[in-house]
């Protein structure tokens, strides 16, 4: 087949000279006219050279549909129009101005040379992992050996472990007896929603739960910002999401490596517009996304049923809202619903197992001291609900935000250490999510004032050093670095992610542009408008690494230093839950405090805790 590339162009053929070497690689023969050519000559050259099929360009944007539609009205003239092949292409051609103009097919900006190569053949499967690519879910976490590997810090970890599991061995809570129901329910139904829905509310359960739940299932009244979905409504986002699906085209961010996977957050109150907010994002690249419920359903013993909308942030976790989430998912999403700070942490564990979440969000630490739950209780709920992660295959994140309240670093490691190593010895998989923000003691004491860089990679490094667990820094990443301007939030967030690149790391949490300072909701061109920028600086730097100033190992030897001597406090304490009450991890001088909700909630059992023996037959 012999080709005529021809710039309709003053000046410019620079696009047309990319095509040409890439086409005769591919074994075609072409010519290629210079610029400054009438219509006419290009009507002319095909006749001469005997052409089987015409490019034509045009970078110039400004009168396009009538330069071209003079081409084909020449070509017709000269008889070469429906006897060649004609296709056309520049900065402002799309292939549904050039099909109504009459042409085969047209080309914007980056066009790659296999859609190109699939109209010239007339096979579209030799383009099909362009214009159709297929994502595939990772195996995430991926690979670490989950070992300690300073024999210092490993020594107090083990000692504290071993104080936390024998403190727990005797001892239960609303919290766990409820996951115990809420379990041999799903397992009764086979983890049907509308069977599980539809089952009636059992004193067992309700004399676990708050007064306002309590009046939810005997009263059908809802929390004054709660209300019921209709079926009406969720038939409706069905069909719209199932449209959604079925145009769905997955778009990958990284560029060279693989690593760090991008997740969002979602929790805008109402699941059918989370729905819909992941959609956008995954379309945009995100390779995972983030549960966050409401700030009073941490504080609320017990978990109301059925489809739900919350008018304030945080979408209600119920078994309804989480499986109509689950179902708008991509087939590649990750998907975690965070369960970690509050009074239902073993419930919400148990519920994202059952719908086969990939991962869940467990700190004791941070719900404690910073997220308004009791110590004692947290620890109590925390430790079961590890266990029900480990026994449904789900991986839990342990997040540091105690850092946005002001805590040292240090001592948010260390709490974050305890946790993984207490996960790995009741056999779950444990992430670390360190916090990389602009946080008060970051700023109190004059850590980035000369860059964001260097104090990041010293928390990495320490990290790195003293253990092999999987990192994912959250949440999101950059947190206190952005402002309202959205270019300037885009840009921060993106240069985070390449950072985190150069640092190995397994994934990490972003915000859109409009998240950290919205006042308002969050939009769709917010999350757009920060996932492109990700995907254009991981383009920018590739494989290349950002480098720190000798100033982060320094820094890494002393957050190194401060874990290992935080951790020595902890062990030396009565109890892990005496030194939380203590503040060893972070007390009122940090900004932080032990948690109020659920004290004097911890019992010991009166009966074996064995599902099946604890378990009514229904709610």
């Amino acid at each position: 087949m012999k080709i005529l590339l021809a710039p309709l162009d003053p000046v410019h053929d620079a696009g047309l000279k990319l095509i040409k070497r890439k086409l005769e690689a591919l074994g075609y023969a072409c010519v290629l006219l210079p610029p400054d050519i009438t219509v006419e000559e290009i009507g002319e050259a095909a006749i001469a050279e005997k052409i089987d099929m015409i490019f034509v360009g045009r970078t110039v944007g400004y009168g396009v549909e009538q330069l071209f539609r003079r081409l084909r009205q020449v070509l017709t003239t000269q008889g070469i129009f429906g006897k060649v092949r004609v296709a056309i292409g520049g900065m402002s051609i799309t292939d549904e101005l050039a099909q109504s103009l009459g042409f085969e097919a047209g080309y914007g900006p980056h066009t790659r040379i296999e859609e190109i190569h699939a109209l010239i053949e007339k096979n579209p499967e030799l383009a099909r992992h362009i214009t159709h690519p297929v994502k595939n879910k990772p195996q995430f976490p991926f690979p670490h050996s989950n070992e300690v590997k300073d024999s210092t810090t490993r020594k107090l970890l083990d000692e504290i472990v071993d104080g936390i599991l024998d403190w727990t061995a005797n001892r239960t809570s609303p919290g766990v007896v409820r996951a115990q129901i809420t379990e041999s329910q799903l397992q009764d139904v086979r983890g049907s929603v509308e069977s599980y829905t539809a089952l009636p509310f059992t004193k067992d359960y309700l004399a676990q739960c708050d007064e306002n739940i309590v009046d939810f299932f005997q009263r059908n009244t809802c929390p004054s910002s709660v209300r019921q979905i209709t079926q009406k409504e969720i038939d409706a986002y069905l069909r719209r999401i199932d449209i959604a699906k079925k145009n769905f085209h997955p778009r990958v961010l990284q560029h060279g490596r693989t690593k760090p996977l991008v997740f969002v957050q979602y929790g805008t109150g109402c699941p059918m517009m989370d729905g819909m907010h992941i959609k956008v994002a995954e379309s945009w690249g995100a390779d995972g996304v983030l549960h966050f419920d409401p700030a009073w359903g941490a504080r609320t013993e017990g978990l109301m049923d059925g489809f739900l909308t919350n008018a304030e942030d945080g979408t209600p976790v119920t078994y309804a809202n989480l499986s109509l989430i689950k179902r708008s998912l991509d087939k590649a999403t990750l998907w975690t619903v965070r369960a970690h700070r509050g009074l239902n942490t073993p419930e919400i564990a148990v519920l994202s197992g059952f719908l086969g979440a990939d991962m869940t969000k467990i700190n004791i630490v941070y719900g404690s001291i910073c997220g308004g739950t009791d110590p004692a209780r947290l620890t109590v709920d925390g430790v079961d609900a590890i266990r029900i992660a480990a026994r449904y295959k789900m991986p839990f994140d342990i997040p540091t935000n105690e850092e946005l309240a002001g805590v040292p670093p240090h001592k948010a490691f260390a709490g974050m250490l305890i946790m993984a190593q207490l996960g790995r010895r009741l056999g779950a998989q444990p992430i670390l999510k360190p916090l990389l923000c602009h946080g008060p003691y970051i700023m109190v004491n004059e850590l980035m004032e000369q860059n964001y860089v260097d104090y990041n990679f010293a928390k990495i490094r320490a990290l790195q050093a003293l253990a092999d667990f999987p990192i994912w820094p959250g949440e999101p990443i950059g947190f206190m670095t952005h402002t309202e301007e959205k270019e300037q939030s885009a840009a921060t967030t993106s240069l985070h992610v390449a950072m985190c690149g150069s640092l190995g790391v397994d994934a990490v949490t972003t915000a859109s542009t409009d998240e950290a300072f919205s006042r308002g909701p969050i939009t769709s061109a917010g999350r757009v408008g920060s996932l492109r920028s990700i995907e254009e600086t991981l383009r920018f730097f590739g494989e290349t690494n950002i480098a720190p100033s000798a100033k982060a190992t320094e820094w890494r030897d002393a957050l190194i230093a401060g874990i290992n001597q935080t951790l020595k406090a902890v062990a030396e304490a009565p109890s892990f839950v005496e030194a939380l009450y203590l503040g060893i991890l972070g007390d009122k001088a940090d900004g932080v405090y032990p948690g109020r909700a659920g004290k004097n909630s911890v019992s010991a059992p009166r009966r074996s805790t064995a599902v099946a023996e604890v378990l009514p037959a229904a709610k």
